[in-house]
């Protein structure tokens, strides 16, 4: 569809804040330029999709330490040149320790739920899961990479060890977790400098993680899974009574899963499987939508603003009942995604009137994670969702290493006897939702982001603004969204009064917010071989394509003696 249609049939029209790149050798997409560019520099120097999102990451985990380090844990979509699909779980698991009374839960009913006494399970040493990120970023370079270690993590080495412009976005982020920072004396000192956050133009330094960096360029992950660098880690976590012990670096495993496929409008749709709920979730929420015809109810009507909130239900109802990590509970992952089954779901939809879905005990996840898309002219891809949970995770530096640990314990259930309750060496739920999406058998769209529970949600909501509303990419990841798991109908602020008023008299609870989710980032697939990158205003996400290309063979410069003579 053309794009003034959308914006004809519009109930919420918009002006995007951003401008998207185009390449014709590659493109990389992260939420931060620095990372943006250290992906760019790789695949400028001849490295193919997996070393440029390597690179980007070890970077983020620099110049973006509030949402990822390589003390966390992430999923990866891979796609290769030969049209495989695989993708990498480097989820965090619960430590060896662990045991479902580890906390004591301070209520058993919402909102409090999931508090413990003393935020044990939130903020600091007791709240840190066995990470994965490190090893599975290490595997995926090793596997499918062509350059060393040593060479993708230069960037980040240089950007920690020099220094980089604090941006807005990290400062009002250091501002909101400032209270508990304070409580450690590594971390504050860093981000705290003063007894204040870290300020927007201040140049951070890492001294202690560059030189973290560089040991491990220099002696590869075994000296953090087990070597000198992993006994000074859990030596640490000993005496200040954490959960973390060598046995949890030394065993964790990067598991290697079968994506889940879905179709929606002709558009193939390929996605993480569990512990995530990410790929199984979007697929069934569009098995739902496909029976509309979204595109004439337009975008953001409350018509179609009703039916996105009633789907959101539904999948988070199963959701609650159902995902989990595969290798402690069952997930009837080819019930979920089945037509026949969303067929059913669809059918009890009313479209005048919201309902109250069938629900588990609606959870809280952090929204603050990251994503990057990347691209390369070999035609590999790579889309990866990766995070240390909350901001800053658990809110402590590690002693002399400058590494922030993920507070993934969290998300575990603190009750016993539940789907997400706590068990040794249980992989991390989330909404990660690396996606892509193929027409006929043809790769066209690329996209993920941070966001917490909101993340495949806002997933899907990008692929039926590209696919039904005929959105630009641009458009799509900048779009207004909207999120429920069955309470408050959450809006953001350019949805105007008079459809949030229409959704109300539906009977949904309307709660307009500033943003919903994080930034997203995308890569479109184009016909003659060229790429596009988008990201969203909801971080400092910057797209940044390669061009160009080599001199026309038999150009050079002619010496003196030997130039052709003018005919």
């Amino acid at each position: 569809m053309p794009r003034q249609d959308w914006r004809k049939r519009a109930g919420t029209p918009f002006t995007c804040e951003k401008r998207p790149a185009m390449g014709t050798k590659g493109m990389v997409v992260t939420n931060h330029p620095l990372a943006s560019a250290a992906g760019a520099e790789i695949l400028a120097a001849g490295g193919n999709a997996f070393d440029a999102a390597i690179a980007s990451l070890f970077t983020l985990s620099v110049v973006e330490p509030m949402m990822v380090g390589i003390f966390g844990g992430g999923m990866a979509h891979l796609r290769f040149a030969n049209g495989k699909h695989t993708v990498i779980d480097g989820m965090s698991t619960a430590p060896l320790a662990a045991r479902p009374d580890t906390y004591r839960p301070v209520s058993d009913k919402m909102p409090d739920y999931m508090e413990t006494v003393g935020r044990e399970n939130a903020v600091g040493i007791k709240s840190v899961a066995a990470p994965g990120n490190l090893k599975a970023w290490c595997e995926i370079l090793a596997r499918f990479g062509t350059f060393s270690l040593a060479d993708v993590m230069e960037p980040a080495i240089r950007h920690a060890s020099r220094g980089f412009a604090v941006s807005a976005y990290l400062q009002e982020c250091a501002s909101d977790v400032a209270a508990d920072m304070a409580r450690d004396r590594e971390i504050s000192k860093l981000y705290q400098p003063g007894g204040r956050p870290i300020q927007k133009g201040t140049r951070l330094v890492q001294g202690d993680y560059a030189e973290t960096l560089r040991t491990i360029a220099r002696k590869g992950p075994g000296v953090f899974y087990g070597g000198a660098l992993g006994r000074a880690i859990v030596d640490h976590f000993a005496r200040k009574g954490g959960l973390i012990a060598m046995q949890d670096l030394t065993g964790f495993k990067v598991i290697e899963r079968k994506p889940v496929r879905g179709t929606y409008r002709g558009f193939d749709i390929v996605g993480p499987p569990p512990p995530t709920s990410g790929g199984v979730h979007v697929i069934q929420m569009l098995n739902i939508l496909e029976h509309y015809d979204l595109a004439r109810l337009g975008f953001g009507t409350p018509d179609t603003l009703h039916l996105l909130a009633e789907a959101l239900k539904i999948a988070f109802a199963d959701r609650n009942a159902a995902t989990a990590d595969p290798a402690f509970v069952k997930v009837p992952v080819a019930k979920l995604i089945s037509k026949r089954y969303a067929d059913n779901r669809q059918a009890r939809i009313d479209l005048k009137r919201a309902q109250a879905w069938q629900t588990g005990l609606i959870r809280p996840e952090s929204a603050n994670t990251t994503h990057l898309t990347v691209a390369d002219s070999f035609g590999n891809v790579a889309a990866m969702t990766q995070t240390i949970n909350n901001l800053f995770g658990s809110r402590i530096i590690v002693p002399g290493t400058g590494i922030i640990p993920n507070n993934y314990m969290n998300l575990f259930d603190p009750h016993p006897g539940h789907t997400l309750s706590i068990a040794p060496g249980k992989r991390v739920t989330s909404s990660m939702s690396p996606l892509m999406a193929l027409k006929d058998g043809t790769l066209r769209y690329a996209l993920g982001l941070p966001g917490g529970l909101r993340i495949f949600g806002s997933a899907m909501q990008a692929l039926i603004n590209l696919i039904d509303h005929g959105m630009s990419l641009q458009e799509a990841v900048e779009a207004p969204r909207v999120w429920t798991q069955g309470g408050p109908v959450e809006v953001e602020n350019e949805v105007p009064k008079t459809v949030r008023d229409a959704l109300a008299r539906r009977g949904h609870e309307m709660l307009p917010l500033p943003h919903i989710g994080g930034g997203m980032n995308a890569i479109q697939f184009n016909d003659d071989g060229s790429t596009l990158g988008a990201a969203c205003w909801r971080a400092d996400g910057v797209p940044i394509g390669l061009g160009g290309g080599p001199a026309r063979p038999g150009t050079r410069f002619w010496p003196d003696r030997t130039r052709p003579k003018p005919r």
